[in-house]
């Protein structure tokens, strides 16, 4: 006899419908697994038959085989385990009930009890899209599968507990997704910092406009206290954000336990010992990596020249296009990344170049071997250069109030009001995103303004991209003004955020 279950595979974002089936045949007893599976689901023949003795039922004296289609795609971890399980029970007749229906995802401990498994929520999307009404998970999953409308979710404990659910002798009610979870108050605030008023504008023209940002200066200066602060006036993320941010955190396995939808936009800080793999994702089966853990939030690299050539590379062509693409034998697939970067570094090695009391003690050559560490390509694609002085001892030691992050956030939130209201139907909400083509139409700019960047095109030699970034920041300051038009306050402010890299870089 053959039964058939349903189950899901994934492949990078992308969920799959496996028919998971089962025949008993005449025969020396044996249990084969076939349709392209991979250990970990190789080794579920041995979780199956412990699970299924544990829990009271028999397990077939036959030949077994097991088929997982379709077979020319590779199924990769223990998500098979319960579907597995399920056919087997029907084909043996020991359950008898109609799931055509439904869709089974669990790994098995050896007692029968369901143990939580990643990447439920695309499989869930997925599942739903297929047509499919009833969506059978660990508890641990039940949450997050839950957030898709259309499907019911169970929560599954151990197997006696499905078995007499799907016997009709037990009756359970389908999850609820957890979407309004309690938030803490913020631990960090913009009034914790003391002084830089320049580098707090420039954050907040970069939460405005989701700019990425370059800064410079000293140890100690407050550049990590600075950037861990963004995403505090960054604007609450829309239902759509946090359902992808959502789908790639599970996909990874670090979704918080207890959380259905990931609210807070992500704060990734990768140490500078990453590799290129970690950064932008791979392994024998892509996963994501830090800037699509990122993704709809803050990337955060400290120590900028620290980080191996490559990894720094590596970013360049996720910060133009929004994704990375990773290809390997088996294939290739993309994982959004639309992160707003702030990177920090010092001056020098030891820190101090340029410093008004301080003393560098590093020579030329080596100041230069340094900050040439930071290409130029991926210098250009960082819309603020900020320097970030040492803060004095008097505004250290000064009791006046600083501007909190809620007071900053009214201002970004309107900003972003407005790029809303003008993007409305073109694909992207913000600034940062507009595209080469409508550059023009989106960032018009008052005559005064328009003669401001040229002499600052010719003057600074900025190269076409340069010049775009330039045009967008701009286009936030006014947004931040109120203003329809970019006008020469707006453009000045921003060719100053461009001038920091010909200070270091270019010296002669």
């Amino acid at each position: 006899m053959v039964a058939k279950t349903y189950s899901m595979g994934l492949f990078g974002m992308e969920a799959f419908p496996v028919e998971v089936e089962a025949d008993l045949s005449q025969g020396l007893p044996a249990f084969e697994l076939v349709g392209l599976p991979d250990a970990a689901v190789k080794e579920s023949r041995d979780r199956v038959r412990s699970a299924l003795k544990n829990c009271g039922f028999d397990f077939p004296v036959s030949r077994i085989t097991m088929n997982l289609a379709p077979a020319d795609k590779r199924k990769e971890g223990p998500i098979y385990d319960l579907p597995l399980l399920i056919s087997l029970l029907k084909a043996s007749q020991q359950l008898a009930c109609q799931t055509d229906d439904a869709i089974f995802l669990g790994e098995l401990s050896l007692s029968g009890e369901l143990r939580p498994i990643r990447g439920v929520l695309p499989m869930a999307d997925k599942a739903r899209q297929a047509g499919f009404k009833r969506l059978y998970v660990p508890e641990g999953n039940a949450g997050e599968g839950a957030v898709i409308q259309g499907l019911e979710v169970y929560a599954i404990r151990d197997i006696p507990q499905l078995f007499a659910h799907l016997q009709g002798t037990l009756t359970l009610t389908p999850a609820i997704p957890c979407l309004d979870h309690e938030t803490s108050p913020e631990i960090l605030d913009f009034s914790d910092v003391k002084g830089q008023p320049e580098a707090k504008r420039a954050l907040e023209i970069a939460a405005s406009g989701s700019h990425n940002v370059l800064l410079i200066g000293p140890p100690g200066s407050g550049k990590s206290m600075l950037a861990k602060r963004l995403p505090t006036i960054l604007p609450e993320m829309t239902f759509e954000e946090s359902l992808e941010t959502t789908k790639i955190h599970s996909i990874r396995g670090k979704l918080p336990a207890g959380v259905s939808l990931i609210r807070a936009r992500p704060f990734r800080s990768p140490h500078h010992t990453i590799s290129t793999a970690g950064l932008a994702g791979g392994g024998p089966s892509p996963q994501p990596g830090e800037i699509s853990l990122a993704h709809n939030g803050v990337l955060f690299l400290d120590e900028l020249p620290e980080f191996s050539r490559a990894a720094m590379e590596v970013l360049r062509q996720p910060m133009e296009d929004g994704k990375v693409t990773i290809s390997r034998v088996g294939g290739s697939t993309s994982y959004p990344c639309r992160f707003t970067l702030v990177a920090a570094m010092n001056p020098c090695p030891c820190g101090y170049f340029g410093h008004p009391t301080h003393p560098c003690l590093c020579s030329p050559y080596a100041v230069e071997r340094y900050l040439g560490k930071v290409s130029g390509p991926l210098l250009d694609r960082i819309d603020l250069h900020i320097e970030v002085p040492a803060v004095p001892f008097e505004e250290l030691s000064s009791s006046k109030q600083e501007e909190t992050s809620a007071q900053i956030r009214e201002r970004v939130n309107a900003a972003r009001q407005l790029q809303n209201q003008r993007f409305q139907g073109k694909g992207y909400t913000c600034n940062a995103d507009i595209p080469a083509a409508q550059l023009q139409e989106m960032c018009q700019t008052t005559e005064e303004a328009n003669r401001l960047l040229h002499r600052a095109f010719e003057r600074f030699g900025f190269s076409a991209r340069t010049y775009g970034r330039v045009l967008k920041v701009a286009r936030t300051i006014a947004d931040l003004d109120g203003s329809e038009k970019i006008d020469s306050a707006h453009a000045a402010e921003a060719v100053q955020y461009r001038t920091l890299d010909r200070k270091y870089w270019q010296r002669k």
